[in-house]
């Protein structure tokens, strides 16, 4: 009788130990905003041919001189929006100066790039495309007049943009991947928690989860993207061991620019390496030991790694297949 009164109260005891872990979890929870979800195709007619044709030019490798090149190509949308590469290699060979960062979720961003000089995903796309060192068209002019000569995407183009004439525009480009890629939601494990369930995360989990929040990495990676939304210093505590590329500075000409870049959002990170816009850490414990010392100050325990990063595992998600596929034809 005496043990199972011991056992009672001890089943007890770790019941409310659980309870009590969870109750200091849903505050933190808070701090994120809410949960994401998944994107529909519009059923809208104009407004679904215009996510069909986004979808047709972010896979369009004639979009780039060589034919070669295509959105998809850096971003990958069944490869969770990157290429998984340092740098991503662009027309002749040429290797672009920064890591490409994931194009999924990135429409809720502050901004695009990482010195966020193009205001949306519609106006970032068309940068790509004219870069010299990526899909290096010569001239918005040329997209336009390949595009016309190419059977099919008049007729596209006229579906998606009815009362633009002509309907074949740089522009009209621009819009149109940037409505397929505002498809490009990835709900995750850590959206179950922050829609209530705090079952959905173990405790190994709920453990980097706390680490995560105490130590500051929140200070910049908050809202629901966790990232995206500021601007921060690179080496804010430890000066960033690469000082050649300057960020912002690059675009405002400011001397309080210098080092700034977009904070990147920690969505789909276990993905998306390697890290950082110079693709300086190959790992994920390798990128969250180098931000806690450069931004924290902080020198982080194997075990305090090994938890935060068990949590970032929590924020990967992938694409619905039917908006991650192809198109089933490409224009003639």
């Amino acid at each position: 009788m005496l043990l199972r009164v011991m056992m009672l109260v001890l089943i007890g005891q770790i019941s409310l130990i659980q309870v009590s872990a969870d109750d200091s979890i849903k505050p933190m929870l808070s701090i994120f905003g809410k949960p994401l979800v998944a994107a529909e195709i519009p059923k809208d007619k104009v407004a679904r041919s215009l996510v069909e044709l986004g979808r047709t030019l972010y896979h369009e490798k004639r979009l780039s001189r060589d034919n070669s090149i295509s959105c998809n190509s850096c971003h990958d949308t069944k490869g969770f929006g990157v290429d998984g590469e340092k740098f991503s290699i662009g027309f002749n060979n040429h290797l672009t100066g920064r890591n490409s960062p994931t194009s999924f979720n990135a429409f809720m961003h502050l901004a695009q790039f990482w010195d966020g000089r193009a205001p949306t995903v519609e106006e970032q796309a068309k940068g790509p495309i004219l870069a010299g060192g990526e899909m290096a068209m010569p001239s918005a002019e040329a997209v336009v007049e390949k595009l016309n000569g190419i059977k099919g995407y008049e007729d596209l183009f006229k579906a998606a943009f009815p009362k633009s004439s002509p309907a074949i525009t740089y522009d009209n480009v621009g819009k149109a991947i940037g409505a397929y890629e505002r498809l490009f939601i990835t709900p995750a494990k850590f959206d179950q928690a922050l829609a209530g369930d705090l079952s959905a995360l173990n405790e190994k989990q709920k453990r980097g989860l706390k680490t995560f929040v105490t130590s500051g990495c929140v200070t910049c990676h908050t809202g629901n993207l966790l990232g995206g939304n500021i601007y921060q210093k690179l080496g804010l505590v430890k000066p960033w061991p690469n000082q050649k590329d300057q960020g912002r500075f690059a675009i405002t000409k400011r001397e309080q620019d210098k080092m700034f870049f977009k904070v990147p959002s920690l969505r789909n990170i276990e993905k998306t390496g390697p890290y950082f816009h110079d693709g300086s850490a190959e790992t994920l414990p390798q990128a969250v030991d180098v931000m806690a010392r450069h931004q924290l100050g902080r020198e982080m325990s194997k075990e305090d790694i090994a938890d935060i990063v068990a949590f970032l595992k929590t924020l990967t998600g992938k694409l619905k297949p039917s908006i991650a596929s192809a198109p089933k034809k490409f224009p003639d």
